[in-house]
């Protein structure tokens, strides 16, 4: 799995790429992080506010930092509807 991390590299995106590395291993994913930090880039994936995330190149979050027990719900989330 990829889990793309979107925004400039501030400080509420670096917390968001601890929270979703938690997450992942709490889950015991395997997965690799990719972090998009040109705006053209995160702009042309539909994101308009940083922090975002996605998985698989889809938008699963924008505009905020989730807490670790919501992440890891939304990722279940993802893996319940894409498996």
């Amino acid at each position: 799995m990829k889990i793309q991390i979107l925004g400039s590299g501030c400080a509420k995106c670096k917390r968001l790429e601890e929270l979703v590395r938690q997450a992942a291993d709490n889950l015991g994913l395997t997965y690799e992080i990719e972090k998009i930090d040109k705006v053209p880039d995160i702009l042309k994936m539909g994101v308009m506010i940083t922090p975002g995330l996605a998985i698989d190149n889809k938008v699963i979050l924008s505009g905020r930092l989730p807490s670790l027990s919501e992440l890891t719900s939304i990722i279940t989330s993802y893996l319940a509807k894409n498996s």
